[in-house]
């Protein structure tokens, strides 16, 4: 086992609970990236026990990262909703320059491309933000939260953009956050299957999309960026005290995802 992996794992879980902050770039700044997708992709090969003995420790620390740190998390949506969602918005603004460097968007872009990201940004730009907690789940909320998985593990893989984020933009955020903190394990098995069975079948769908059509792709994610920032932003706030410590929490928001890019630019 690679047990120096728990402490990876637990980088990569914590940041996989921070909207805009992806576990996919945190496996980059670790230098683990490649060997994380390779891992995944070989779980069905020959060579299963290798590639597991580096994913497991991983998942012991993605696990106590994202239990330790839900109840704090939990705790603010409750009591500072909007604020929280200014920090979200930082994070995920700041996360755009990093991606424009990735694409390398200045010399490879072309107009397809910037139509790409446009198509994106409307996509999701338009989608009904619902960041309630839900209740007295159906058999269709099952269906969804275990949809909102495969969607997020996909979101995990990627650098740069974070499942968390596309959790918050469909609206599954605050209910798979609560769960986690009051150990609703309906809500936790249905969402982590989703996630399992993505992050297998995803990563060999993401390889393939970035090995093929690079810029592509991450024009589609910079536009899924772009029109996420419209649903995360919550309105300003009518008190001004809440306006303070809201703009607050955004440059916070700002300055974490500056420190990263500075971070990844050094690797």
């Amino acid at each position: 086992m690679e047990w120096k992996n728990i402490y990876r794992g637990f980088f990569m879980g914590a940041s996989d609970l921070i909207p805009g902050v992806s576990g996919g770039t945190i496996a980059l700044l670790l230098g683990i990236y490649d060997r994380f997708i390779e891992a995944i992709n070989g779980l069905f090969s020959r060579k299963w026990k290798r590639h597991l003995t580096f994913l497991i420790p991983l998942g012991i620390g993605a696990g106590t990262a994202i239990v330790s740190l839900s109840k704090v998390i939990n705790w603010l949506l409750k009591h500072h909703p909007g604020p929280l969602q200014f920090f979200f918005l930082g994070l995920i603004l700041g996360v755009l320059p990093f991606l424009t460097q990735q694409a390398d968007m200045k010399n490879k872009f072309r107009l397809y491309h910037y139509g790409i990201l446009i198509v994106g940004a409307i996509l999701v730009g338009s989608i009904e933000f619902l960041g309630t907690i839900m209740d007295n789940l159906s058999i269709s909320d099952y269906v969804f939260l275990f949809f909102s998985g495969i969607l997020a593990s996909a979101a995990m893989i990627l650098p740069g953009i974070s499942g968390s984020m596309i959790l918050l933009v469909i609206g599954a955020y605050a209910t798979i956050i609560h769960a986690i903190n009051n150990f609703q394990f309906d809500v936790i098995i249905v969402t982590g299957l989703g996630i399992v069975i993505g992050i297998v079948t995803m990563s060999k769908l993401i390889n393939y999309f970035l090995n093929r059509y690079f810029t592509a792709t991450f024009a589609c994610v910079i536009g899924f960026v772009i029109g996420s920032l419209i649903i995360v932003f919550p309105g300003w706030p009518s008190e001004s005290r809440e306006m303070i410590t809201s703009v607050a929490t955004f440059a916070l928001g700002l300055f974490g995802a500056y420190i990263l890019g500075k971070v990844e630019h050094h690797q």
